[in-house]
């Protein structure tokens, strides 16, 4: 047995502290020499590092986080490592005799991986130095990562065992080339380090990157000495330790001191001592030094008692060992800071399974306690979703949810319902405003302007008929079809109180029956006056006999006939489509949700409105053809000269109501622009029938009733032979203005009266 080390016996398990087993004897193995430098024959996780092989003075090449002698597992002989840390060194398959009282990197990653997460990066940078500790560190960072989720790796460099010049500062290059990732984390020996910050410096980068160092950077000066600077706020990891009085040194003699390992160093000694002794209790009961059973020593009934062995180490931490053999994970968190131009590594937490991170004593250059950022894409906005970079998931682009979408989750926009639209912030919906005509809109004070005169109007006209009842005038205008008419007229008016009211069922009913209706009954009788003036004089070109069906009873008849016509297609309208009202979100949905609006209104569309005024309309068109072929007749027999001029300027209102109503269909004010040129347009034909027709008869009813006599009486067979004799002197009416013909039998019977002055001509009985 060697002379007692407690770092060479705790390495390779060969022996205890005298005060155990002086005699214990286990198989023998040729590993002898402990510090081995560099070779071909060694193992390439040998000798890969520097840290604790510095410490017994052998090559810098050597890995301190593998065993100095790892003996193969065909020996079976327990091994307890007092600063081997590599992840691999924890898989049972290859080394199930291996034991450490220092924590994996494993661990060390998740801590790590854990501080990246409480400082809210997502986006970071790797440094590894080429070999089992770098990269296997580097690599257990990247595990616990995807693992946990949330971190995404920029670049991940390794650093040559033999780096060329220049080669420090094409790293930099390259970490820069994803310059969002400010956070590197670095896996890398001193000189590395020191190296890659020296090359920061060069590239005039200081203050851009925060660096993340593993246990390699720890609490050490010598890879920031000088370099403060650009390692100011770098947040390193250490396994948790502490100094212990009286044993930090080799020999009472010795000035060398060692680096910190001395805690393990005495837990991993004990450990093994534990582990014995507790199997010679178990084996040799009551006996001194050892019995049969444990000579030699069962390797594999070692490693059951290695591994259950628990007890209260040197800085007072439970040593214990999981099922590979790993001690807990215990970090101390430090962070370099510089504080009035003095520089130290400060404590800020601690990790055991989970962090403990007192960001409060975190100190960043340029931001105080304010951690900086180290992300790869800034948080979207409201009302934006991200789309995912392939491959990144913490990259992304922010796009905006256009139109009427709004942000369903960070990832999706979807869009609103038919009748809504989003907020302004577009991290919902909302209802889109419903418009209407208002009574106190602009759009409605001149159709209403209009109607209410209108209406006074024709009250007036026809309370001045009704108080005339009997008079020539009155009589010869045709009683019956002329209050037809003025209810025709009165109608069309009342109409725009319909067309503004708020849209109900009642409302859209009365509008379908009355828009049409009114303007029906109005052409209904002006049709059948002028046809009637028609059939009479064309019968005079024939005979001396009278037409048939020109009695006002005959008149009325054909009236309501054809007003019926337009009742029946509304009822028939009724019965296939019920009335009532819709709200339309479709007519006024603009590009921008903004000036979106819903639309109150009747369930009567364009196609229904045409229909609707059709029939009102081919009446008018039938007038006009009839007054036009009735413009000759002699103007002291009949109104067919002013129910022509009525229908003429009817017909240029409706022109130009059918461009303005349909052209305006795209329009934003489509409601107010539409309803108003329709009530206009209706009104203003009443208007044009009102006034035409009926006001020169008023006028002369109460301002010149002198007029308002009868001249002398006719028989209906007396009218139709002077229209009869009218067709036989017709040349002279080509000199006459507006091509009016008088018959020269007309003139003569009227000279007398032409002579005074011109009057109307009335009948009684048979009024034309």
């Amino acid at each position: 047995v060697p002379a007692w080390d407690p770092g060479v016996a705790a390495s390779c398990g060969w022996c205890a502290p005298p005060c155990f087993l002086p005699h214990l004897r286990i198989a023998p193995h040729p590993c002898r020499v402990w510090v081995r430098t560099r070779g071909p024959s060694l193992p390439r996780a040998a000798h890969e590092s520097e840290g604790a092989a510095a410490q017994l003075g052998s090559s810098p090449e050597i890995d301190p986080r593998r065993p100095r002698c790892l003996l193969p597992e065909s020996a079976q002989i327990p091994q307890i490592s007092y600063a081997s840390t590599a992840p691999d060194l924890s898989d049972n398959s290859r080394y199930d005799f291996f034991s450490r009282v220092v924590p994996s990197d494993t661990y060390q990653a998740q801590a790590m991986v854990d501080i990246v997460r409480a400082l809210k990066w997502n986006y970071v940078s790797t440094v590894a130095s080429e070999g089992s500790y770098g990269e296997s560190g580097v690599e257990a960072f990247i595990q616990k990562s995807r693992e946990d989720g949330g971190v995404c790796i920029a670049q991940s460099v390794k650093i040559p065992r033999e780096p060329k010049a220049g080669e420090f500062d094409k790293i930099i290059r390259r970490l820069l080339e994803t310059s969002n990732a400010r956070a590197v984390i670095i896996f890398a020996n001193e000189d590395d380090i020191r190296r890659v910050l020296e090359a920061a410096r060069r590239a005039n980068q200081t203050g851009h990157f925060f660096w993340m160092g593993s246990d390699s950077w720890g609490s050490k000066i010598a890879p920031v000495l000088h370099l403060e600077e650009v390692a100011e706020g770098a947040v390193t990891i250490l396994p948790k330790r502490m100094s212990v009085r009286d044993r930090e040194r080799i020999g009472q003699d010795s000035a060398y001191e060692q680096e910190g390992k001395v805690q393990f160093v005495i837990d991993a000694v004990y450990a093994m001592g534990h582990a014995l002794h507790a199997m010679h209790r178990d084996l040799c009961p009551g006996r001194v030094g050892l019995c049969p059973r444990m000579d030699p020593v069962d390797g594999t009934q070692l490693l059951k008692y290695i591994r259950n062995v628990n007890f209260s180490g040197i800085a007072g931490n439970p040593v214990t060992f999981n099922e590979n053999g790993d001690a807990p994970g215990r970090y101390d968190i430090y962070q370099y800071q510089l504080r009035n131009d003095s520089a130290e590594y400060k404590v800020i937490g601690s990790w055991t399974d989970h962090l403990h991170l007192r960001i409060e004593r975190m100190h960043w250059p340029g931001s105080g306690q304010q951690p900086p950022r180290s992300i790869c894409s800034l948080p979207c906005q409201p009302g934006e979703r991200k789309k995912t970079v392939k491959g990144m998931p913490c990259c992304w682009h922010c796009e905006p949810c256009t139109g009427y979408q709004y942000q369903v989750d960070r990832y999706t926009c979807k869009t609103c319902p038919y009748d809504m639209r989003p907020t302004e912030n577009r991290t919902g919906c909302r209802p889109i405003p419903i418009i209407k005509l208002e009574w106190d809109s602009p759009w409605a004070v001149l159709p209403l302007f209009l109607a209410v005169v209108g209406i006074a109007a024709t009250l007036f006209v026809v309370i001045t008929f009704v108080r005339y009842n009997d008079t020539p005038i009155v009589k010869a205008s045709g009683r019956e079809l002329s209050y037809v008419l003025l209810a025709g007229i009165f109608l069309c008016y009342a109409t725009t109180f319909l067309m503004i009211a708020e849209p109900d069922l009642g409302t859209c009913s009365l509008r379908r029956i009355f828009l049409g209706l009114g303007m029906s009954i109005s052409y209904a009788a002006l049709l059948t006056k002028t046809n009637r003036i028609y059939r009479i004089f064309e019968q005079g070109k024939r005979s001396v006999s009278a037409p048939r069906f020109i009695s006002p009873a005959s008149q009325l008849a054909i009236t309501f006939s054809l007003i019926s016509l337009q009742l029946l297609g509304i009822c028939v309208w009724f019965v296939v489509d019920p009335s009532h009202s819709v709200v339309d979100f479709q007519d006024q949905r603009t590009l921008d949700p903004r000036f979106a609006r819903g639309v109150l209104k009747c369930d009567i569309s364009d196609l229904s409105l045409i229909c609707l005024l059709g029939y009102s309309m081919l009446l008018m068109v039938t007038c006009t053809v009839y007054a036009i072929k009735t413009r000759g007749v002699p103007e002291t027999f009949n109104e067919a000269k002013p129910i022509g001029f009525t229908m003429y300027t009817t017909c240029i209102v409706w022109l130009a109501f059918i461009p303005i109503f349909f052209g305006t269909s795209q329009s934003a004010d489509k409601l107010y622009i539409q309803t108003t040129t329709l009530t206009v347009s209706v009104s203003l034909s009443a208007s044009v029938s009102l006034g035409m027709l009926y006001m020169p008869k008023v006028y002369i009813i109460l301002f010149h009733p002198e007029q308002n006599v009868p001249k002398r009486k006719r028989s209906l067979k007396a009218v139709v032979t002077a229209a009869a004799m009218s067709n036989k002197f017709t040349q002279k009416g080509n000199f006459r203005p507006n091509g009016e013909a008088k018959s020269e039998l007309c003139e003569n019977l009227e000279a007398p009266a032409l002579a005074t002055k011109q009057t109307y001509v009335t009948y009684t009985n048979h009024a034309i």
